[in-house]
């Protein structure tokens, strides 16, 4: 019985990514629990400080103009839509 060329091919290509894999695995290891909290604090204080921000300008606006909290809401958006923007090419350049 003769084995089928296509097959032994995609094996043997089954294999090398395999063992590809396996060598790029030991040469980058996983980051680290503490390299992960990190990380995920970095996030959250780049999506949380122009929020704030957000809200200590947008409440100085609305006491200069006296527009309640109209200027304060829409500071509080702006600031999120950028923090989340920062995180998102943050995480994407990573």
């Amino acid at each position: 019985m003769t084995e089928d060329p296509d097959r032994t091919d995609h094996l043997a290509e089954a294999a090398r990514r395999s063992e590809e894999r396996d060598r790029l695995g030991r040469e980058t290891p996983e980051p680290s629990l503490g390299a992960r909290l990190g990380q995920i604090g970095i996030l959250g204080w780049a999506i949380v400080t122009p929020i704030l921000l957000g809200v200590v300008l947008g409440r100085l606006a609305d006491k200069q103009f006296a527009t309640g909290i109209t200027l304060t809401a829409a500071a509080i958006f702006v600031g999120a839509a950028i923090g989340l923007h920062a995180a998102w090419k943050w995480m994407h350049r990573q």
